[in-house]
């Protein structure tokens, strides 16, 4: 298949939005581009041919293990220790997990080839089993095996009629069953919070670490939760929600968690925390859960936590690591796994915060070419060893989400330099190749199965979110979608209802209440009839128009740091103290 050819464009940015979220139109600064519609069919193909490049690639090289090594066209099983044993020593019912394939069933769909999606459901159907003597990480077996399966059974069975009929009898929600109950001695703990590796057969084994990551044990609600739904069985929501409900108990006062802690102690290990590895998707999943199940409980966990991170980690237009017992910064650092925080914002209102902080890793990644792992804000340098760039999806993910929030043709242009980039450095013969080095642009054996399961699909959507007519959906850490349904809500909240969006007790009573305390958007979104506007997620505006005060009580909080403002000695609030 062809490819790109000459140096990446050097562009701009995009993006999506769920639910009953309603976002605002914010311009980009820049000039406006004329992404026509020729233009937006031609990166919509490209795209397509950049998927079934990786896909049929691994079909023929790799399949049925686990991931593509696109410059050996050989096979790696890297979600399990399999990865470290020769063929000769697989055991002996092991037919492989075929995890890009499961990876890939949503994308295909999105794609529109329901052929390929029935011939990889009816596959699976016939040949994968968990009972198999292996040692796996829950946590990404998790985003990655469970969501793919649960993801693509609801899409088998839905209105769209993609299968031939009477194919398709729930095998797949039969073995996602199967893979949660064999999930379940995980949770087995004095804390329930769940250890992070598991042998399928056996279940815990003797001398198991017990140390584990916040996203380890708090990003499990979305997955397990919808089997629970699907299933009847509640054993798996409430196992994961057991483990939610004690971690966020294991918070600072600060309302910080931290990075990793032991499973049968409680105890944390690593203080420092952030929006980055081991902690990312644990914020993510208190949101989308909030969204996918209606439960005001996620909410509660969700919005301090989130003024919390605006408050401590936030400089400016970047997010650093601080202590989560003091709030003083530990480690200045961007991670590409911090490009998903855009995508959040945009799900809770916050866009004028997302676009700030997209642009920023877009400068990243204009620089670059490509976005690096790891890049010391501090230094204004690269990590002197993380340097590399694994194909990940983050930064396409909030491109994709901030065009839907804005329909600003700026993030097109970012979503075409990113495909323009990925053609011309790390496409090869056989797929898609990893970046081991960003300075040098040294390839690296690796084509992960994320690169099919989120990273093209949020490159496609962008270009065509027809997927997303008349159908409301949540997409998982992993990028697997799951239909919002008013039965897995347990009410929606007052606050949703057009007649009631926010009350106040009187026509000349200021509104005291934050985007996020009332659960609207920003800006342009006013209370019923009221004509007040709420401009961002965790701004309170002053008591008096005038910003004059007799008391601190009487300041609200600031919109860009989220810091309380305080009444000066002459009467007018604002940011005098540094908190």
């Amino acid at each position: 298949m062809a490819s790109l050819v000459g140096s990446p464009a050097r562009s701009r940015q995009s993006a999506l939005l769920p639910f009953l979220f309603v976002v605002i139109l914010v311009l980009s600064p820049f000039l406006v581009s004329a992404f026509d519609e020729a233009r937006r069919i031609r990166m919509r193909e490209e795209v397509r041919r950049m998927f079934y490049h990786a896909y049929e690639n691994y079909m023929t090289y790799a399949f049925p293990h686990d991931e593509l090594k696109p410059l050996t066209s050989t096979y790696t099983d890297s979600l399990s220790e399999l990865g470290n044993l020769k063929l000769e020593h697989l055991p002996e019912n092991y037919k492989g997990s075929a995890l890009t394939l499961i990876e890939s069933l949503s994308s295909l769909v999105i794609l529109g080839n329901n052929t390929e999606f029935e011939r990889g459901v009816l596959w699976l159907s016939e040949n994968l089993t968990f009972d198999v003597d292996v040692r796996i990480n829950l946590f990404e077996c998790n985003i990655r095996v469970l969501g793919g399966l649960v993801s693509a059974h609801i899409l088998a069975t839905d209105s769209k009629s993609r299968l031939a009929p009477g194919i398709y009898k729930n095998q797949l929600l039969s073995l996602a069953a199967d893979l949660g109950q064999r999930f379940l001695p995980a949770f087995d703990t004095p804390t329930g919070l769940p250890y992070a590796w598991i042998n399928l057969k056996h279940g815990v084994v003797e001398n198991e670490t017990s140390e584990t990551s916040t996203s380890g044990c708090g990003s499990l609600i979305l997955e397990m939760g919808a089997l629970s739904r699907l299933t009847g069985d509640s054993r798996y929501e409430t196992a994961a929600l057991r483990a939610l409900r004690k971690l966020w108990s294991m918070r600072s006062s600060l309302d910080l968690p931290g990075t990793t802690l032991d499973v049968i102690t409680g105890e944390w290990i690593v203080y420092s925390s952030g929006i980055g590895a081991g902690v990312d998707s644990f914020y993510e999943y208190l949101m989308k859960a909030y969204i996918l199940f209606g439960s005001d409980e996620f909410w509660d966990m969700f919005h301090p936590a989130y003024i919390a991170v605006q408050k401590y980690f936030r400089h400016g237009p970047w997010y650093h690591e601080a202590d989560m017992r003091t709030g003083k910064a530990t480690y200045w650092q961007l991670t590409s796994l911090q490009a998903f925080w855009p995508g959040l914002q945009v799900l809770v209102g916050d866009i004028p915060a997302a676009n700030s902080s997209h642009r920023q890793f877009f400068h990243i990644w204009d620089r670059f070419g490509v976005l690096p792992e790891r890049y010391l804000l501090d230094h204004d340098a690269l990590h002197p060893t993380e340097k590399y760039y694994p194909l990940r999806p983050e930064f396409a993910e909030s491109t994709f989400y901030l065009y839907q929030g804005t329909k600003d043709p700026w993030y097109l242009e970012v979503g075409e330099s990113i495909v323009r980039s990925l053609n011309y450095y790390t496409r090869v013969q056989a797929g898609f190749a990893s970046i081991r080095d960003v300075s040098t642009m040294q390839l690296e054996d690796h084509q992960h199965s994320f690169f099919l399961s989120e990273t093209c699909k949020y490159l496609y959507l962008l270009f065509d979110d027809s997927f997303l007519v008349d159908q409301n959906y949540i997409f998982t850490t992993e990028g697997h979608p799951i239909p919002i349904r008013s039965s897995w809500h347990e009410r929606l909240p007052q606050t949703y209802i057009p007649s009631n969006w926010t009350s106040f007790k009187s026509e000349n009573q200021a509104n005291r209440q934050s985007a996020m305390q009332s659960r609207l958007c920003p800006a342009t979104i006013s209370g019923a009839n009221t004509g007040i506007s709420i401009e961002s997620a965790c701004h309170v505006p002053d008591l008096r128009a005038n910003h004059r005060c007799i008391t601190d009580e009487e300041c609200g909080t600031d919109s860009t740091t989220c810091r309380q403002r305080t009444c000066s000695l002459a009467g007018y609030c604002g940011l005098w103290f540094r908190i």
